[in-house]
């Protein structure tokens, strides 16, 4: 029993316990430090609009605290020379390098997309090249995420989005659908604010609207006034359920000339091929007198009191 107790004791007192002992100390100390930095850190970019809410920020500082709590370890625990390290790793690192160059220039463009705020989270993208579209979910320290519209994820290295020209779409948010209005002049800003109206009824049970549905005409056409509804919605992911929703209330309000050209195609055979009229009634037949305007009533009553005055005879 004292063998055992003995043989403890010198464990306890050994020189690499202790350093064990510390090192474990000062790395928990350093995540405890990381938790707490990354926690304001997000905070802050969340907060303020000096830099975007990328990730690759957030792992620029966790990188820097852990090398930090790592120097602390070698120097204080295993007496190791820190500051002839870095500069043997100044030595050796061109070396290393040019064994991770893709990795650098990843993290050097993705440093730069952010920082430079070309592509910010939440974006709405194309890239030139490769014919992308979607919206940018998040820049990493290698990867810029953009996700489209049907929710497929993309990984675009981050030195491609610095050599690609990247364009930057409207928000999917901001909902436009283009439409045509037939009726007289005297009705169309009455007939613009029924379209605003029922759109607004209609995407309000679909998302919250941020602004309100506006109807705006830029042109006249042979068909009708042509126009705008534009509005914006608060959740993006939306934007098509909140689309077809306003398209079913205002299709009562606007020019569908499919329809018009399709009944007017079924009226031009009948014309074309010279197909005989009704023929005219004979003589004490009665006449069906058939839907006029207002104006020829007076005139279709007296051609069916002539036509019976006729037959009487």
């Amino acid at each position: 029993m004292e063998q055992l107790f003995d043989i403890f004791e010198k464990f306890i007192h050994a020189d690499w316990f202790n350093s064990l002992i510390g090192a474990a100390i000062i790395c928990a100390i350093t995540f405890v430090v990381c938790r707490v930095t990354v926690y304001f850190a997000r905070r802050l970019l969340n907060r303020t609009s000096l830099l975007p809410s990328s990730s690759i920020f957030i792992n620029v500082i966790r990188a820097t605290v852990w090398l930090i709590g790592i120097g602390f370890v070698l120097s204080a625990c295993f007496n190791v020379n820190v500051n002839g390290m870095i500069t043997g790793l100044g030595v050796v690192g061109i070396a290393i390098s040019l064994g991770f160059q893709d990795t650098l220039s990843n993290l050097i463009g993705g440093l730069q997309v952010s920082l430079s705020r070309s592509v910010e989270p939440g974006d709405n993208i194309r890239m030139g090249s490769s014919g992308v579209t979607g919206v940018v979910k998040d820049v990493t320290w290698r990867y810029t995420t953009v996700v489209d519209s049907s929710g497929n994820h993309t990984n675009i290295p981050n030195a491609v989005m610095t050599s690609t020209a990247v364009t930057r779409l409207s928000p999917l948010s901001d909902v436009s659908i283009a439409l045509i209005v037939t009726t007289n002049s005297e009705r169309l800003t009455a007939t613009a604010h029924h379209i605003e109206d029922a759109a607004e009824k209609a995407v309000s049970r679909v998302s919250k609207i941020k602004k309100g549905p506006s109807v705006s005409f830029s042109a006249i056409t042979e068909r009708g006034f042509q126009g705008t509804l534009s509005f914006t919605i608060a959740d993006a992911s939306k934007a098509g359920n909140a689309t077809d929703a306003a398209i079913r209330a205002i299709a009562p309000y606007v020019h569908n000339h499919l329809i018009e050209e399709e009944m007017e195609s079924l009226a031009e055979p009948t014309a074309a091929t010279g197909a005989p009229a009704d023929p005219a009634p004979a003589q004490g037949e009665t006449v069906a007198a058939k839907p006029v305007s207002a104006s020829g009533g007076e005139a279709a009553l007296a051609a069916v009191a002539a036509a019976s005055d006729e037959g009487d005879k």
